[in-house]
């Protein structure tokens, strides 16, 4: 008989290395099939404490799973013609860029100076038009390309994935239909992306940040091809919360704290913030709990990295060819 009550003993604690192993395992199994180890570039320009544990982190996770990284450390006003210098190198398979440099509109620059066939990161235009636009695959029609996907959204999505939230009975593409997510947090770098994401697989996604909270869905019967946003005047945490059967947080403040009271009975709660945005007391009302996802997302650097490779393996352009110009969104991405 089930119990009335959640206690903590109720409350499976997941670790994000349990799920990385798996991931881990696929992403070997497709580098198994190559000629040679893909090389991974970071470039580094920052003092900033955080960038160089995050390269160093990236370094030792490529070399331990039979990937090449080389770190260059770059003055800020060489970076652009690096980067163009690399897009240029057929040696160098992918490109990752510690941010932040410039801390300005000339970091949105770089990102789109880095060469689609190369961006691990998924940050260039035409990957982020995809993905807003629901657009899965480079080559519409024949989809043997996926398009590439930020790594922190989807190593949220992998893990959803993994704890089966996702309904592999429904059709690829509405397989979170019927759930209701919270995501606390609307960085343009991670909320934003995700809520994005969640909605254009069929969820009812609650997006909220200090400024209120947003709606992303794809209208009833999951009607529309991808996702709208409503704005939900007056909304708060009290209105989401109670109603979500997901909910996932990313804010990167140690104050902040999911108010553990609010939540429903049961629900899945991950963070993806550096900070614990859920006290222990969360364990007496989820029903699964993941305090943490960057070996996930480390993994999912690596996979799409391979996917970077496998998909240039039968395409003639060359990598200055694929470059994606500034300012252009003739070209579609994926989700």
């Amino acid at each position: 008989m089930a119990s009335t009550g959640a206690s903590s003993t109720n409350c499976k604690v997941i670790l994000a290395n349990t799920i990385a192993k798996k991931l881990l395992s696929e992403v070997q199994e497709g580098l198994s099939k190559l000629q040679g180890p893909p090389l991974l570039v970071g470039f580094l320009a920052s003092s900033d404490p955080a960038a160089r544990v995050y390269a160093d982190w990236t370094g030792k996770t490529c070399r331990e799973n039979g990937f090449a990284f080389e770190l260059r450390e770059v003055p800020k006003d060489a970076m652009e013609d690096a980067l163009l210098a690399a897009n240029a190198d057929p040696s160098v398979h992918g490109i990752i860029v510690y941010y932040p440099i410039f801390s300005s509109r000339q970091d949105q620059y770089l990102q789109q100076i880095v060469s689609i066939s190369k961006d691990v990161e998924g940050l260039s235009h035409r990957y982020i038009f995809n993905m807003y636009q629901n657009i899965r695959f480079l080559d519409p029609g024949t989809d043997t390309k996926k398009s590439i996907l930020p790594c922190t959204p989807l190593a949220v999505i992998k893990i959803l994935e993994h704890l089966h939230v996702y309904n592999t009975i429904l059709p690829y593409g509405n397989r979170l239909f019927g759930h209701t997510v919270t995501v606390i947090n609307r960085s343009e770098v991670v909320g934003r992306p995700l809520a994005a994401l969640l909605a254009n697989d069929g969820a009812c996604v609650y997006s909220v940040d200090v400024e209120g909270v947003q709606q992303f869905h794809r209208g009833q019967g999951l009607k529309k091809s991808r996702h709208e946003v409503e704005e939900k005047p007056g909304w708060t945490l009290e209105n989401c919360l109670p109603v979500s059967d997901v909910v996932i947080s990313g804010v990167p403040g140690e104050k902040f704290k999911v108010p553990v009271e609010l939540l429903r009975e049961g629900a899945v709660c991950i963070n993806f913030s550096s900070e614990k945005n859920f006290t222990p007391e969360v364990k007496e009302k989820a029903s699964i709990y993941v305090p943490a996802i960057g070996k996930v997302t480390i993994v999912v650097l690596l996979r799409n990295l391979l996917r970077m490779v496998q998909n240039r393996a039968d395409t003639d352009a060359t990598p200055a060819d694929a470059i994606d110009k500034p300012g252009t969104i003739e070209e579609k991405p994926s989700a």
